[in-house]
């Protein structure tokens, strides 16, 4: 540039060149208040409603979540709860069980207690028939034979009576004598051990009795030895009935 000065001095620009003007903006545009107002306002809306949009879109997405986690438990409480269901029914059902159980025990610890307690007493009664056997045959024999000897006829008695005794303690424990003199029959609780001939007595009917019998609990726990008459009439079927409901 300094050269290109140097080259073409100030003589040979010459004083009628001519200046060329600068130019210069021509006005300044003015602004709009309005316009700018409405745009700041429009911009701030928008990003009013996009911050809206995006806080709604995250409150959204928390209460999903905090949903979803509700579910979850209530999901695993419902479980809990089935499964605490379950355990209280298999432990009403264990009880159940174990109360039958217990009741089965207890029924069946009875009966075998009270069968036991029956085949004691039954035991002490068989050990006690032979005595009241030989009461009898001893207090048979004196009077056969004691004539009017007074003494013995009050020996006699006194046995009598502690025999009546034994035989009415037995009584109070379901203790019966069994005694069929002239009585049908019956092979159930009488034993035969012998036959006599009698026309005027029904056939089959208990003539003499050598040794009682004895029930205990309505079980025969020792027949009655005794004879049985034949050769006479049948039993009407009638009288048997009445004799057999007598028996009952």
């Amino acid at each position: 540039m300094a050269a290109y000065d140097e080259k073409f001095s100030d003589e040979e620009k010459g004083e009628d060149d001519m200046k060329v003007p600068i130019d210069e903006p021509s006005s300044v545009p003015e602004f709009d208040e309005d316009a700018m107002v409405e745009a700041a306002i429009r911009a701030g809306e928008q990003a009013a409603e996009e911050e809206l949009a995006a806080q709604a879109e995250a409150d959204f997405d928390k209460v999903k979540g905090e949903r979803d986690e509700l579910y979850e438990r209530l999901e695993e409480a419902t479980g809990q709860v089935d499964a605490a269901k379950k355990e209280a029914q298999d432990a009403v059902d264990r009880l159940a069980r174990l109360q039958a159980d217990w009741e089965n025990f207890r029924r069946r610890t009875a009966q075998e207690r009270e069968v036991e307690r029956e085949r004691a007493a039954e035991k002490l009664v068989m050990g006690l028939l032979p005595v009241l056997d030989d009461m009898e045959r001893a207090a048979n024999h004196a009077r056969q034979t004691g004539g009017e000897n007074e003494q013995l006829i009050q020996f006699v008695d006194g046995v009598t009576q502690i025999h009546d005794k034994m035989v009415g303690v037995l009584a109070k424990d379901g203790v019966e004598v069994i005694d069929p003199a002239g009585e049908p029959f019956e092979p159930l609780s009488h034993q035969a051990v012998g036959r006599e001939e009698n026309a005027e007595a029904y056939d089959e009917t208990v003539a003499k009795v050598y040794q009682r019998g004895y029930r205990m609990g309505g079980k025969v726990i020792r027949p009655a030895m005794v004879t049985v008459t034949y050769g006479g009439p049948k039993r009407p079927t009638e009288a048997a009935d009445e004799d057999s409901a007598q028996d009952a």
